[in-house]
């Protein structure tokens, strides 16, 4: 049976869980393994839908490259498949049509020898012709009927099936052929693997043709998708997690750790904002404090420097839960000395520390695809792999508390300087009457094609800029990367630059607007 998967793109298969593996509270989901991939996850039945009655529909949807090219790969797969199957069944038939004709040519031999024997006894009796003709005629029926077919007429009719001609005999094309050939698959080969298909299931995998239409409204499910997901056989650790901070990565993270069987609890500024999470299994905690002192490890993902002091520092906070053995990991993007101060504090008490931001968006969180710069204390790193692998898809440990926070303003510094360039491109080639779409397709076919360059060049296309990754935090991330530079006397002056634009941007009221709304600094 094959469906389309409403949130990435990619192929898997059902399989059986690991025994120690929890299965998630509430609705009815598969354990699924990604075609391609050693990746595994927890996938809800209603986020399936049927392959043939929406393909065209998610064709029209997703005219992005990627999606294009999973459609070409399965259906190229599906017709390797086809030809396999076919010729698996063909030399099939003719090894039964082998077996058959041999022993066919033996019941004819051993017939010919009782007919002989019936004429030499026939000419010591009367009545030789009849004796001939009663041989020749049970040899000539003996001859003509396979085994099978002689044990159906020797044993009484089961539920009035009526008796099958010798042409039924024939292998039928596989009923796997056909299953195959209405679904759709990518053409990998499966490595070596635990995890073993669902016993009594087809003998082909499962495989279903995911989209990304309904990411884009937000959910927070599980990739599989691609997941989703894309995090390898994960077996969920023991240890209690705690999460603080439901925003547009927290809430992903938060709801792929409970997808991956994790035991979590959460606290959330707005409490409202945690309701969805119980009900997908979650607890509730009253005060970040509550969390810390209930939880081993708590994790902790907020907007910027004073939030996340405030988190750890202010009433009810978390070094109010903190005592020795406790462990606590900030997601957040801040400057090292933030990071660092928190990291002293926290050990001060006997806590536990690592520092561990996120590279990523809201469609990487959401499909656990996020990439984790951690540093710190390296036996916490460890002890956070169940939950690094439901989160992301690669971590990088990169030793003392201070290192992860500074690359991350660095790579976010690139991404931001990035984007504001592609809106200056857009801009100008708009106002020298060139096309923008032909930019873009240009862009696309270059050095420079990348899926960031393409979704955020299509909301600008498109004029949507609802937020995967807040503007106002990729400005707050170039001024702490600007900070960066001037701290060892470093020039940063496309940094500057861009974030000047980016300022602009928020004058303009964009600040609550995805990154790419920097686009209406250049046309007002």
């Amino acid at each position: 049976m094959y469906f389309i998967l409403t949130f990435t793109l990619n192929c898997l298969q059902i399989v059986n869980p690991p025994k120690d593996l929890k299965k998630p509270r509430g609705k009815k989901c598969f354990f699924v393994k990604f075609f391609g991939t050693e990746d595994h996850a927890w996938i809800k039945v209603e986020q399936l839908k049927p392959y043939h009655l929406h393909k065209e529909e998610m064709i029209k949807i997703n005219k992005g490259k990627r999606f294009q090219q999973a459609v070409d790969a399965v259906e190229e797969f599906l017709r390797k498949t086809k030809g396999k199957d076919q010729a698996s069944s063909h030399n099939s038939s003719e090894e039964k049509n082998r077996r058959n004709s041999s022993e066919e040519r033996g019941k004819q031999s051993a017939g010919e020898e009782k007919r002989k024997a019936s004429l030499s006894e026939g000419k010591l009796k009367k009545g030789t012709g009849e004796g001939k003709k009663r041989v020749s005629s049970v040899s000539s029926e003996r001859g003509s009927k396979s085994p099978l077919k002689r044990a159906q007429d020797q044993s009484p009719r089961k539920r009035g099936r009526p008796p099958k001609d010798e042409k039924d005999l024939t292998i039928p094309e596989s009923s796997t052929v056909k299953r195959v050939m209405t679904g759709t698959v990518a053409g990998f080969k499966w490595p070596p693997s635990v995890s073993e298909p669902v016993k009594d299931s087809d003998p082909h995998f499962h495989h279903f043709l995911l989209s990304q239409t309904e990411k884009e409204t937000g959910s927070t499910s599980i990739q599989a998708a691609d997941s989703t997901a894309v995090n390898g056989s994960i077996t969920p650790t023991d240890k209690k997690i705690g999460f603080l901070g439901l925003g547009l990565m927290g809430s992903g993270i938060v709801s792929n750790l409970l997808k991956m069987g994790h035991t979590v609890t959460v606290w959330n500024r707005t409490a409202e904002k945690c309701d969805l999470f119980i009900q997908e299994g979650a607890r509730l905690g009253r005060t970040p404090a509550e969390v810390v002192s209930t939880c081993d490890i708590t994790f902790a993902c907020v907007s910027d420097p004073k939030a996340a002091k405030d988190l750890v520092l202010g009433p009810s906070g978390v070094l109010q839960g903190i005592r020795p053995g406790k462990c606590y990991v900030d997601m957040s993007t801040v400057d090292a000395d933030t990071v660092t101060e928190l990291a002293q504090v926290i050990v001060s008490r006997g806590g536990r520390f690592l520092e561990a931001p996120v590279s990523g968006n809201q469609q990487l969180s959401n499909d656990g695809m996020l990439v984790i710069l951690a540093a710190g204390d390296r036996g916490l790193y460890e002890d956070c792999s169940s939950c690094f692998q439901a989160m992301g898809k690669t971590s990088f440990f990169l030793g003392e508390v201070g290192n992860a926070a500074k690359m991350m303003l660095i790579v976010n510094m690139v991404q931001g300087s990035f984007m504001a360039t592609i809106a200056e491109g857009l801009t100008l080639a708009q106002v020298t009457g060139q096309s923008q779409q032909t930019l873009l397709d240009i862009l696309n076919q270059g050095q420079l094609a990348s899926i960031f360059l393409d979704q955020k060049c299509q909301n600008i296309l498109q004029g949507n800029f609802k937020p995967d990754f807040y503007l106002k935090y990729i400005q707050k991330d170039l001024r702490l990367a600007i900070a960066l530079g001037d701290s060892v006397n470093h020039p940063t002056p496309m940094a500057a630059a861009a974030n000047e634009v980016y300022k602009r941007a928020k004058a303009l009221d964009q600040s609550d607007n995805d990154m790419s709304a920097v686009y209406r600094a250049y046309i007002h």
